[in-house]
């Protein structure tokens, strides 16, 4: 198998449904039954898990693993990891930021790399709408904390399209330890640690107004961020 794609799923029943057929249709049409497709409600107080379960019928290449208590976004993802069976394995948002198309951008420009992420902030990149200035330099406050604190290269840590090569995902999951928003610098440290090649890669990310991220859910990142620095 090609591919398996991870969407992760906190209380999306009202916005999944369409971003399911979507990345269902392009992907049966790029990769025929060569993929897979696993969506991890987590966590949800709604019906997502019952519209999941709805489109999964009668898709075999589709299929759905609920976890019930919390685990975070990180959580769930690793879930997703460890069931996968593709030979490259990746996650997208389970909201319209990620196009089908523009992930597919980079299950086509990975190359030699073990893995490669989505960015909003490197050149070729675009946010549909611009964002405000207040949201923007939020964003941009986060990214220079994380540059910072793990000598990173890269700007944008935190854009939900990601894809790696089984074997580093199979990594991610013998090792990761944070499971929510700041589970990406997790993953992309023990990367660093492990010397693997991540490739970071323009895309065009349409901002959603459904994010369940608030300002406050931001200022628990940083000092997060901070404390996982300091203990990993």
């Amino acid at each position: 198998m090609k591919l398996s794609l991870i969407f992760p799923a906190w209380d999306e029943e009202r916005r999944i449904l369409p971003v399911l057929e979507n990345y269902y249709l392009f992907l049966k049409n790029k990769l025929k039954r060569d993929f897979e497709m696993i969506i991890i409600p987590n966590n949800c107080s709604d019906d997502t898990t019952k519209v999941v379960e709805k489109f999964c019928f009668d898709r075999g290449e589709v299929r759905v693993f609920e976890i019930k208590g919390y685990s975070g976004k990180g959580g769930a993802v690793m879930k997703g990891f460890e069931l996968a069976k593709g030979k490259l394995i990746g996650f997208v948002d389970a909201d319209k930021s990620t196009s089908p198309e523009e992930f597919f951008k980079l299950y086509s420009n990975l190359g030699l790399n073990e893995g490669i992420i989505g960015s909003r902030k490197i050149k070729g990149a675009k946010i549909i709408p611009k964002r405000n200035f207040i949201k923007n330099m939020s964003s941009l406050g986060f990214s220079f904390i994380v540059r910072v604190l793990f000598n990173f290269n890269y700007k944008d840590t935190q854009c939900g399209a990601k894809l790696f090569k089984k074997e580093v995902a199979n990594y991610f999951v013998e090792n990761y330890t944070e499971e929510h928003w700041i589970f990406d610098v997790d993953l992309l440290n023990l990367a660093k640690k492990k010397r693997y090649k991540i490739k970071e890669f323009p895309i065009n990310w349409v901002d959603d107004d459904g994010s369940h991220i608030s300002t406050f859910d931001g200022i628990k990142s940083v000092l997060k961020v901070i404390k996982y620095r300091f203990t990993s």
